[in-house]
């Protein structure tokens, strides 16, 4: 049993978020703003449609008939601890014969809620809802009699409201198959790849919906293994309402474990040119002189010999890379001659374009060098860095954001982007506010 145990709990470890979202009320708002216009083109074809032969001898003349289908009001409300609330009001002209036109009005109240399918797949899903469709009546008959509901007409069967409850979340610009989309992988280099996988449903708090993610980095096809976090993340909460749509958080430990696969992919090693040749090196290094008979250029190869980690404090996110760089000699045969340790410390700079955090080694701020092996004798620190310091400083932020130049994609659902964005750097976490743009269709 308890080697049973043992197993299951870095199995159980390892589901915890290192990342999620919040929409806001107010990307609620700007969903249904946006959401409105497909609503009245699904309802105006739904409602529309020819209707089907009908066996009863009722002449075609008194048929009724939907001529205009006008979404006058489409909102959705958070409901805390439970869920939305989508409201439309619609109105309807009908022809019952060639010269009378009827107004009515068609009212849906809907509960919606997004719940986690047996496949790990967010689902939007209806728990209730309530159709009503009146007669809207003109001043004169206002005058004359109480508005009143029109129940069990033919027009109530012709209209089917119940089938529209049946589908009222495709009435929506975010179903289903939106939802998918945001679990699906996306490249980071030619190598790797990052996934954003869904914990468990939404939670609905007043601040908004907060959705929880975990990611899984993949190399060359497989999920690999990435540090523990030390610390559960949980997504920081606003203290008062955001006027951003959308607020993005990741913690340290993703930044770690993006570093990691990248490693992992071999995405961190670097191959640098240096200025010096092996005549120059040989006025301060006397055995280089019997290794090279002919002058040749000083190549440093570059590999990872742990893996990096992220540190993010208030307005500051820093990199540490542990390498170890081969110098030698060659283009074609590589011939090194000294191995050194390189530990650089980096600090690190976050925009976001479109639907991708940008991330570049913009300033290094420490570097330590360190002799590993010789084959030319002892070197000392001192004049190691003034040989070496000048091309490492320039060239691995360089390289580096050469790999990193791409970007990483963020959680986003299809055809929507990012715009008004506004990073924050905070101890142990980033903090992303932004608002939500629907992508004008091309074609």
């Amino acid at each position: 049993l308890s080697i049973l145990l043992s197993l299951l709990v870095p199995a159980h470890t390892t589901r915890s978020p290192d990342c999620g979202g919040i929409l806001t009320p107010s990307g609620l708002r700007y969903l249904a703003e946006v959401s409105k216009p497909h609503a009245e083109s699904v309802l105006r074809h739904d409602l529309m449609a020819p209707p089907a032969p009908d066996p009863s001898p009722i002449s075609p003349s008194s048929r009724n008939q939907i001529v205009s289908v006008k979404v006058d009001k489409f909102s959705l409300t958070l409901i805390p601890d439970t869920g939305m609330r989508l409201s439309i009001e619609v109105d309807l002209s009908i022809t019952s014969a060639p010269s009378t036109t009827k107004e009515m009005r068609l009212s849906i109240l809907a509960d919606l809620h997004v719940e986690m399918n047996p496949e790990g797949n967010l689902e939007l899903v209806t728990s209730d809802c309530k159709p009503t469709l009146e007669e809207v009546q003109s001043t004169e008959e206002m005058d004359r009699s109480a508005p009143h509901k029109s129940s069990g007409s033919d027009m109530d069967k012709q209209i089917n409201i119940e089938k529209i409850c049946l589908e009222v979340s495709k009435l929506l610009l975010f179903p289903n198959e939106r939802l998918m989309s945001l679990a699906a992988p996306f490249p980071i280099t030619p190598s790797c790849q990052v996934q954003y996988l869904p914990l468990a449903a939404p939670m609905y708090s007043e601040q908004g919906i907060i959705i929880s993610l975990q990611t899984t980095f993949q190399v060359a096809g497989t999920v690999i293994p990435l540090p523990v976090s030390p610390v559960p993340f949980s997504m920081p909460e606003p203290a008062s309402s955001s006027p951003s749509h959308l607020i993005l958080a990741f913690s340290e430990h993703f930044y770690t474990s993006l570093f990691s696969a990248l490693e992992e992919s071999g995405a961190l090693n670097v191959s640098l040119l240096s200025s010096l040749t092996t005549a120059t090196l040989a006025e301060r290094i006397t055995q280089m002189g019997s290794l090279f008979q002919e002058d040749l250029p000083v190549v440093l190869q570059a590999v990872t010999r742990s893996s990096p980690h992220v540190v993010l404090e208030e307005d500051k996110a820093i990199v540490k890379l542990f390498l170890t760089a081969q110098i030698g000699a060659g283009s074609s045969l590589f011939q090194s001659f000294l191995s050194v340790n390189v530990d650089v410390t980096a600090r690190l700079h976050l925009s976001v374009v479109d639907t991708r955090m940008i991330i570049s080694v913009a300033a290094i701020e420490d570097i330590e060098l360190s002799l590993a092996a010789s084959d030319v004798g002892p070197v000392l620190a001192a004049l190691l860095e003034e040989l070496f310091l000048p091309t490492i400083r320039e060239e691995v932020p360089a390289q580096i954001n050469v790999v990193l130049r791409q970007g990483v994609f963020l959680p986003h659902i299809a055809s929507f982007t990012y715009t008004d964005v506004n990073i924050t750097i905070h101890k142990d976490y980033v903090l992303i506010p932004c608002n939500l743009q629907l992508e004008a269709k091309t074609g």
